[in-house]
């Protein structure tokens, strides 16, 4: 066996032998980026780890723990939030990818005073029980209804079946969305 060893160390090239001895120089496993973005209409700048989810961010640098953390793996829903308009799921991007970008979490919609009219309908309609997925129904509808004001019960439940919930059904939901739609449509609370 001593023998085979080293005919294959005699087969090596120069290069080869070189490289193999070689160092490899890597960066660190968690450097840092500075980031600035816009949240819920308040600019913020923050130096992050490169591999901080925008959830963690959101929840953990800034305190916003309205955004949900269900699934991790961007199914359920739970994590949605509006990126430069846009529903998409917090869990799968990192906070450096939000770098100048516009973003609104359930926060931004209402305040406990004046809610808005998607989470009025919500309440009226009773279209949650603990209220885990309820940030991502909203924010995922919101970004909805804004580029379909009058959807069909199909499309609705279309929309909604990119949300997870284990406590209700999802009737009182969709009934909420409909109601909401001519909210919003009418001005009602806008």
């Amino acid at each position: 066996m001593k023998r085979r060893a080293q005919t294959n160390a005699s087969r090596r090239t120069p290069q080869a032998r070189r490289s193999k001895q070689a160092k490899v120089s890597l960066p660190p496993l968690w450097t840092r980026k500075e980031i600035r973005l816009r949240v819920n209409g308040v600019e913020y700048t923050s130096t992050v780890d490169v591999r901080m989810t925008l959830v963690d961010f959101l929840r953990h640098e800034l305190g916003l723990t309205g955004t949900h953390v269900g699934c991790e793996h961007g199914v359920c829903g739970a994590c949605t939030i509006l990126l430069d308009g846009q529903a998409v799921r917090s869990c799968l991007l990192f906070a450096v990818q939000a770098d100048g970008a516009e973003i609104t979490t359930v926060e931004g919609l209402g305040t406990p005073e004046r809610l808005h009219p998607l989470q009025e309908a919500f309440r009226d309609h009773h279209a949650l029980q603990c209220g885990f997925c309820t940030p991502g129904f909203l924010m995922s509808t919101l970004a909805f209804l804004r580029e379909n004001p009058e959807p069909s019960d199909e499309q609705i439940r279309e929309v909604l079946a990119g949300n997870l919930c284990r406590c209700t059904g999802y009737q009182g939901i969709i009934d909420a969305v409909r109601d909401a739609a001519q909210r919003l449509r009418s001005g009602y609370g806008a």
